[in-house]
């Protein structure tokens, strides 16, 4: 079946979940500007998860949220991930999936599976590209922003950058901030299987990235930043990765590109906490590492998170006063010249990096608002702005997908601040 032929622009899978709920209601909001710009016309969209009834009630709760009577007439199909046929007839009556179920490590490959059926079963890379699909990960707030984030930094920067550091800032209101329970057990079994990442990896990139000569070091695991005045700690997020992979995924369209250096921190206010959050995130780590204590660690989110996790989530007060700012540091050379190419290596010629460069990005809260906005804008841009896209298609993520696209606009237009805050001269 073409794309041109099938019956929904999108259709957003696992729309009942709490993250699905708040993906929902941005998506009518999406949909109306859609149909008043006269952009690309209006959507057809639906939704879909394996409960009817739960659906509809998503439906109920999202029109009065906002106020729009005709979402409840907006179509529902029924598709569970552990019925390999629902999912396919589910994928081949849309241009544009949108996947909401979680966690990925247990769920996300049956919903791509599902994306391919048509044609084969697609299962890598490769063959994604031959068949013209897009697969685009970590599209919420992890890691659109950060990858935006990082395009914006060097764009704004008078020439290459060799290095950016990000420091984030989570801004809870007078409500306080929470979090709801399936990014407690992601995390759990993301730390549980962190072993198997170095032989994927290997596998996925058997040559390494060119040397730089003008190293980032990475911090220590407290640090003190004087471009935020905050203490710091690693983000332990999956962030880095996806910077790194961005950047293996433009080596191979810019041979000469020198690849960029990434590292993410968190801002956690004081000494005092930065302490506590290593102290917590060691036991966590020891916890999430064996079967008894992993399921300790599902059983009681609220007790082994200090309140933060939990089965019932934030609050609609706390999402709506929540809010989360990146600084982005950018060190590089005044012009491409300066930089040099990647073929350069640790050339005694090469110059050493004299700017930097400092922008900011503020958006509101990261879970349920940005991550929603995040999504269904990239979804807008692989239903607008495919032509923008990597030709053959493949499994991207964000940075190396939408990088020629207008997401960054996008997300502007959607109240997320990206703001030049200096260029200076570093080389003293």
């Amino acid at each position: 079946m073409s794309s041109a032929s099938r019956k929904y622009d999108l259709v957003i899978f696992g729309a009942s979940g709490f993250t699905g709920q708040y993906a929902v209601e941005e998506m009518a909001r999406v949909a109306e500007r859609e149909a008043s710009s006269g952009g690309g016309g209006a959507i057809k969209w639906a939704i879909a998860g394996r409960s009817e009834a739960k659906l509809k009630d998503t439906l109920k709760a999202v029109s009065g949220q906002t106020k729009m009577e005709q979402l409840k007439s907006v179509p529902i199909i029924i598709a569970d991930v552990s019925d390999a046929a629902s999912l396919a007839e589910m994928a081949k009556q849309t241009k544009v999936l949108v996947s909401c179920v979680g966690p990925y490590r247990f769920f996300g490959e049956p919903v791509v599976k599902a994306c391919f059926l048509e044609s084969m079963q697609l299962k890598y890379n490769d063959t994604a590209k031959a068949n013209g699909v897009y697969i685009v990960g970590s599209c919420g707030w992890d890691s659109v922003p950060c990858e935006m984030g990082v395009q914006f930094t060097q764009q704004s920067a008078p020439g290459p950058l060799n290095s950016i550091e990000a420091f984030y800032k989570m801004i809870p209101g007078p409500h306080g901030a929470a979090v709801h329970y399936g990014t407690w057990q992601s995390a759990i079994h993301g730390f549980a299987h962190r072993g198997e990442l170095a032989s994927i990896r290997k596998r996925l990139f058997p040559d390494r990235l060119p040397r730089p000569k003008h190293r980032l070091t990475p911090r220590s695991l407290i640090s003190w930043s004087r471009e935020t005045d905050n203490w710091c700690v690693p983000f332990p997020g999956s962030d880095r990765s996806v910077v790194i992979r961005t950047e293996r995924a433009m080596r191979d369209r810019l041979p000469d590109r020198r690849p960029l250096q990434f590292f993410p921190y968190l801002q956690v206010g004081s000494l005092f906490n930065a302490i506590v959050m290593l102290l917590l995130g060691s036991v966590f780590g020891i916890m999430a590492s064996f079967k008894f204590t992993r399921r300790l660690l599902e059983s009681y989110p609220r007790l082994f998170s200090l309140g933060v996790f939990s089965h019932q989530g934030p609050s609609r007060k706390q999402v709506e006063t929540t809010s989360f700012a990146m600084t982005f540091v950018g060190v590089g050379w005044a012009s491409a010249a300066d930089a040099g190419s990647a073929k350069d290596g640790n050339s005694s010629d090469l110059k050493a990096p004299s700017t930097r460069t400092v922008t900011k990005l503020v958006g509101p809260e990261p879970g349920y608002v940005a991550t929603p906005i995040c999504l269904l804008q990239a979804a807008m841009c692989v239903l607008r702005e495919s032509d923008k896209m990597p030709k053959k298609g493949g499994v991207l993520t964000p940075g190396s997908a939408f990088r020629d696209t207008k997401l960054i606009d996008r997300l502007k237009s959607c109240g997320l601040e990206f703001t030049k805050v200096l260029v200076d001269d570093v080389s003293q």
